[in-house]
């Protein structure tokens, strides 16, 4: 694996990473595009586990952020609405070559996932069935389960620097752990350290400097026939508003597709979000499958095409706010309690997942396998993930999957 020569932004100081990612050494188009392209193929596993690969990619591996900037990205990411992992593609590309490192990046994530998941909405059509895969996962959530965990460990001594913060990130862990929603963590970190700012500069004019970027709903829609136009402005308006997992996804396009325009069946959504949750890129390709079912190969395209083109939008409005934020005192410590509490979520998604991937003995010897080979070896993740697939085939030509 090609490594990259340390950049300059590494040698920052403060909690912001000192320089801005661009002042390093460029990275060529075709770099990003490759790195994106093998993520997009063999990220499976959900946003975490995307966040997670991309982490051992850009910052243990090749070094074009610090652990520091990679939080204030994630931070900034869970602010906004969208697919968490496909905002993460697209500031690294944003952060790496500004606009067309910001396409690259991203186009290249979601492609492989989109021309997957066309293929399986294809079968569907053809078939009426989605071709079963569960021998995959067998294999690849428990390593998927290393892989978060490698990520956690590097993360938490810049997120969790000092008491305040390990104390704000186990409240975090604790409230999300009870059903406390997600967004109300992250804001709610946000203010608790905000507010302590605050006070300590009361008088001495601190300001945040930026105002938090977050978009209105748009409008009810009337049922009506599928049309191109109508399909777009659908998945549009979910991108733009949507917080949250592949759930919160089903719960959105269930209330516009199944009871308000009567486009599909409960069972046919449910089987397309099963689709993105199987297959490897982002869940939102789940988008890809609908459009299909719906208007054909045209139907598919406009649907990954409205989905997704919000989730360049806020981060090309976002993203040059990063620096701005983490410049102000009062703003880096709102932001400094996002990033925590972005990692507690991030724990208590892995304690889940834990729990569906450590099923009997051979995958807990798989997880184990896989931490060794992360940790000790320090081998790439994605050919873990894809020895993990391996491992789910020869369990599944024994019997044992």
């Amino acid at each position: 694996m090609e490594r990259a020569t340390p950049s300059s932004e590494n040698a920052g100081s403060g909690p912001g990473g000192g320089l801005s990612a661009v002042d390093g050494p460029r990275t060529s188009l075709r770099e990003l595009a490759l790195l994106f392209l093998r993520l997009g193929t063999t990220a499976f596993g959900g946003p975490a586990a995307h966040i997670a690969m991309m982490r051992d990619e850009v910052v243990r591996r090749r070094q074009w952020l610090t652990d520091a900037e990679y939080l204030d990205l994630l931070g900034a990411t869970n602010l906004i609405p969208g697919p968490n992992s496909t905002e993460m593609a697209i500031h690294v590309g944003w952060a790496r070559r500004r606009w067309p490192g910001l396409l690259v990046a991203g186009l290249s994530f979601i492609v492989p996932a989109t021309l997957i998941t066309g293929a399986l909405a294809w079968a569907y059509v053809r078939f009426g069935a989605v071709p079963q895969v569960t021998w995959l996962l067998y294999g690849v959530k428990p390593v998927i389960l290393a892989v978060i965990v490698q990520a956690i460990w590097g993360l938490a001594p810049q997120a969790a620097r000092s008491w305040p913060l390990r104390a704000l990130g186990s409240a975090a862990v604790a409230a999300s752990a009870l059903g406390v929603n997600e967004l109300v963590v992250l804001f709610g970190a946000g203010a608790v350290l905000g507010a302590g700012r605050a006070v300590l500069t009361r008088g001495k004019g601190a300001s945040l400097g930026v105002v938090p970027f977050l978009p209105a709903a748009g409008a009810s829609l009337a049922a009506s026939a599928v049309t191109l136009p109508g399909l777009f402005w659908v998945f549009a308006k979910t991108g733009a508003v949507l917080f949250g997992s592949g759930y919160v996804l089903l719960a959105f396009l269930r209330a516009d597709l199944v009871e308000r325009l009567h486009w599909m069946t409960e069972s046919q959504l449910i089987d397309a979000i099963a689709v993105g949750q199987v297959t490897p890129g982002p869940v939102f390709t789940s988008a890809t499958f609908i459009g299909y079912l719906l208007a054909g190969p045209g139907g598919a395209l406009v649907a990954t095409a409205g989905i997704f083109l919000p989730a360049f939008v806020f981060v090309a409005l976002s993203g040059p706010l990063v620096p701005r934020l983490r410049a102000s005192r009062l703003a880096g410590a709102i932001l400094d309690g996002v990033n925590v509490a972005s990692l507690a979520l991030m724990a208590v998604v892995t304690a889940q997942l834990g729990k569906a991937a450590v099923v009997d003995v051979p995958t807990a010897l798989i997880a184990l396998l896989g931490a060794l080979l992360l940790f000790r070896f320090r081998v790439n993740s994605a050919w873990i993930v894809l020895a993990g697939g391996a491992a789910g085939a020869l369990f599944h030509l024994v019997g044992m999957a």
